[in-house]
């Protein structure tokens, strides 16, 4: 069985040669530039460029000899951009390791030793990154003080947005000349280098575009007090997804097998929002993406978000999503039993494979063996579930830990 095989069986719940592998095909599903510096340092490779593809929260691009090691299935095609050593420039990462920036990405360093990063003409502070952190925080809240009478000039506060601003790849090439023709040819020769399954990100948030625009606490308040300029939004925003999606499934919808949305509904103690909430603003606009993914393409709807989203979950399930990321098993609701119990037969979960906060980062090698190998047993059981970590593999997470993981997944899977 080829790992596109091995990861669309599980996908569709049914026997499989082993339980299929993730790492770094999202920037959900990855691991932090640092932590890889020191996988690399650990595994002999220093050879290797340490690529930080998303600089907003410092992650690397895993090389493909390393997800080879590791037995991973599945790739982002994000990948197939950025490919010559001049798409990339050095810089150093908190912990003094060496990394490659792209070009594009040229952060200013303050006297504290933190980072800022300005509008193109210099003037508004969009993100920053204090001394020593790992990560860049947004700062520009365009909407912070009310929304507009119109939305003319949404798609330049938009671009004004860290997420936006400093996407990954590919989506820092969206304005070249011909950059859907690119990513077909890209994706196509990716398809014929490799038989890893094949993942777009494509972004599509809603719930969180309120949050990026309006800022946090703003927006949840808008939800209650405020929903005819929450539905004005909303329908901005979804027409601009549609648009893209419209592009993406004619680009590459014959060839991608997985397209993943994002929208982090959930906190640790429960979701953001009550079930009616959602169903009243965003269970029908997801249903209306999900139904153009599925009406215009081979691919599988996935979605990211964090903390605890089980009483969403019917719900998200009802309007076309079909697999979830990272499933944040510490949040409230989220054991791994219950969701497996609960919705097992009717998604497939992409990640709670071991905890990365606790486990994976101070544990010790023996208990990240021992809690893989308990949550591959059960969350395995009749398909539905792509090992992964409960989100990125943070900075502090030792190497040999990384190793005893995968190891542990090879051993489950082989024996």
């Amino acid at each position: 069985m080829t790992s596109r095989e091995r990861v669309l069986t599980a996908i569709s719940h049914k026997p499989s040669d082993a339980v299929p592998v993730d790492l770094g095909s999202t920037p959900s599903s990855g691991i932090s530039a640092i932590a890889y510096a020191n996988l690399l340092r650990k595994m002999g490779r220093e050879d290797l460029p340490v690529l930080v593809y998303d600089v907003v929260q410092q992650l690397a691009q895993p090389d493909m000899s390393i997800l080879d090691r590791f037995g991973v299935d599945v790739v982002d095609v994000g990948r197939s951009f950025n490919t010559s050593p001049e798409d990339w420039q050095p810089t150093v990462l908190a912990d003094g390791s060496s990394a490659m920036y792209p070009v594009w990405f040229s952060p200013v360093r303050q006297a504290d030793g933190s980072y800022h990063c300005y509008d193109d003409d210099g003037t508004a502070l969009l993100a920053k990154m204090p001394a020593g952190g790992t990560f860049f925080d947004q700062t520009y809240f365009p909407y912070k003080d009310g929304y507009p009478s119109c939305y003319d000039t949404l798609d330049a506060e938009m671009g004004r947005i860290l997420w936006s601003k400093y996407v990954h790849s590919p989506w820092d090439h969206a304005s070249d000349p011909d950059f859907w023709k690119t990513l077909r040819a890209n994706v196509l020769r990716l398809r014929e280098t490799t038989d890893k399954a094949l993942m777009i990100v494509c972004g599509c948030n809603l719930f969180e575009w309120g949050t990026f625009l309006r800022r946090m606490d703003n927006f949840l308040m808008d939800l209650l007090c405020d929903p005819d300029n929450v539905s004005r939004l909303l329908d901005q925003l979804l027409e601009r997804h549609l648009s893209t999606l419209e592009k993406v499934c004619a680009a590459v919808g014959d060839l991608v097998d997985i397209i993943r949305f994002g929208d982090d509904l959930g906190m640790i103690s429960g979701p953001f929002m009550d079930v009616d909430t959602y169903k009243t603003f965003f269970k029908p606009r997801h249903r209306q993406l999900c139904e153009y993914v599925k009406s215009h393409s081979q691919m599988h709807t996935f979605i990211h978000s964090c903390g605890s989203i089980s009483s969403l979950m019917p719900d998200l399930i009802d309007a076309g999503i079909e697999i979830f990321n990272p499933v944040q098993t510490n949040a409230l609701h989220m054991e791994p039993e219950f969701l497996k119990k609960e919705f097992g037969q009717d998604c497939t979960f992409w990640g709670g494979g071991v905890e990365n906060i606790g486990t994976l980062n101070n544990g010790t090698p023996e208990q990240v063996r021992e809690q893989v190998l308990q949550r591959m047993e059960l969350m395995s059981q009749g398909g539905g579930f792509v090992f992964n970590t409960v989100h990125n593999i943070l900075p502090d997470v030792p190497p040999e830990n990384v190793i005893a993981m995968f190891d542990a997944v090879r051993e489950f899977n082989h024996g």
